[in-house]
């Protein structure tokens, strides 16, 4: 993925704006790469196809999430996710970002 293209990075906790959840970054797609029936189906604000598109973990849920990225902006609490499959993906919390474990890519 472009990390300049990108607005947000593996590993940064963000806000969703429509729904008001909290979570933490775990991949980043540069376009959407999901099906055409999850997009009419569950995309219904019909975000760009074409813009980066991030799996999340949710705060307090063990839900992950496909968000376009006009949905999100950076989490600001400095509060921490908690997710069971976070430990799945990140070894530890450090400068405002969350650590992707060795051997991840």
């Amino acid at each position: 993925m472009d990390q300049a293209r990108a607005r947000f990075r593996i590993g940064q906790p963000i806000h969703h704006l429509k729904f008001g959840y909290r979570g933490v970054v775990i991949d980043v797609d540069p376009q959407f790469a999901g099906t055409e029936e999850w997009y009419r189906e569950v995309a219904r604000s019909r975000p760009p196809k074409d813009k980066p598109w991030y799996h999340v973990l949710v705060h307090e849920s063990p839900t992950m999430t496909y968000v376009a990225e006009r949905h999100l902006e950076p989490d600001l609490t400095g509060e921490p996710v908690i997710n069971p499959a976070l430990t799945e993906y990140f070894d530890g919390f450090a400068d405002g970002l969350y650590v992707r474990r060795s051997g991840l890519h």
